[in-house]
């Protein structure tokens, strides 16, 4: 019969998405369902399908249709799959709870507890009107349906803490995967670069330290420029995002150049990342993944205390965690990792390889799939 694999919403760029894609590609006669696709084209038509709720006012206003997402999930039908991994984020995993297959035979691959119901300071989303209102009834049935699994992994042992601590449940960690074998393959990611991507790839400092995400609040890329300041060292920035404007504004006021790369593509990225002096990385993450890619391309990085980031850094080694995200503690942890030898970052993130990450999944699901 087959297996079905189960996610949030497909977005066209994510963390969890690369997850997915991971998963689609290891096992490749699955099925696929989410609550939406808002990436047509990622899988073939007759593979992916979208529940009753891509076809409501609700699609795609993730904070209104927060309540009704169990309903949704509960609501599938699983009896003609022979197994179902859902990758969550917030209740694809409640699936276990309809009908058709026993809870030995589902898999919840878990990137957090929903944020916005059970740690809402870590997500703006949570605080709206709408998601206070509903987080104390949404808290109980997440934790009755979670209840039920026999088969989690979380997505690092900061995110197996949150769920003991939420859910009452033991989880294996699988760390998410990393295309670090495509990151090295290339010696030198500048050679990739078209005419124009090398105009602005010149045109950095030679020396500088990197922030790299969606610019967001939660981000933290005011640190990265406060770290910068603090340092005496350029800042470069690369992303973009609704919080562009705020960082301008900032950057005009620091004590340090700040250059902004816009929506770099993949090869212009990999190129200033493997030309920073180090990547700077303080958000608290579930895991994190652009770190491990710059120690794949030989940069150290510097992350904070809190966190899923510090789990792939050998402080000392192949980066730096500081002791708070102090500016002052950042700046330090810069100059700590100055020095340190890019073939140990290299040779480490090797660990956090796709392979490694199949490998690991497949015996995670071994009895079934």
């Amino acid at each position: 019969m087959g297996g079905l694999i189960v996610h949030e919403w497909v977005s066209r760029a994510g963390g969890s998405e690369r997850v997915l894609d991971v998963f689609s590609r290891a096992y490749p006669d699955a099925d696929i369902l989410c609550l939406w696709n808002d990436a047509p084209g990622r899988f073939p038509a007759n593979r992916i399908r979208e529940t009753l709720l891509a076809r409501t006012p609700l699609r795609g206003r993730k904070a209104m249709a927060l309540p009704v997402m169990p309903m949704v999930w509960s609501n599938v039908k699983t009896h003609r799959y022979d197994w179902v991994l859902s990758s969550s984020h917030a209740f694809a995993h409640q699936i276990v709870s309809s009908g058709g297959l026993p809870a030995e035979r589902h898999f919840a691959y878990v990137h957090t507890p929903a944020r916005y119901v059970w740690t809402p300071e870590l997500d703006g989303r949570g605080t709206s009107l709408l998601s206070r209102a509903a987080a104390a009834p949404l808290r109980a049935m997440d934790r009755s349906r979670a209840q039920r699994h026999r088969n989690v992994a979380a997505n690092s042992s900061y995110v197996r803490a949150r769920i003991r601590d939420t859910w009452q449940v033991d989880a294996d960690v699988i760390h998410p995967p990393v295309e670090v074998s495509e990151l090295q393959s290339v010696g030198d990611w500048s050679e990739r670069l078209d005419a124009s991507e090398r105009a602005l790839l010149d045109a950095l400092p030679e020396t500088y330290v990197l922030g790299a995400s969606r610019f967001i609040p939660y981000k933290r890329l005011d640190l990265v420029i406060a770290a910068g300041e603090a340092g005496g060292v350029p800042v470069v920035l690369a992303g973009g995002g609704p919080e562009r404007a705020a960082l301008v504004s900032r950057a005009e006021r620091a004590g340090v150049p700040v250059h902004f790369v816009d929506d770099p593509g993949d090869a212009l990225l990999r190129a200033v990342m493997q030309r920073a002096l180090a990547f700077v990385f303080p958000p608290v993450e579930d895991f994190g993944i652009m770190p491990v890619e710059a120690m794949a391309l030989g940069t150290p990085v510097v992350v904070g205390p809190v966190g899923g980031a510090r789990e792939s850094v050998i402080d000392g080694v192949t980066g730096v965690v500081v002791a708070s995200d102090a500016p002052e503690d950042l700046a330090a942890g810069i100059e700590r990792a100055w020095d340190l030898d890019p073939e140990a970052c290299r040779r480490h993130a090797r660990g956090f390889g796709t392979e490694q990450f199949v490998a690991s999944v497949r015996g995670w699901m071994s009895d079934v799939a």
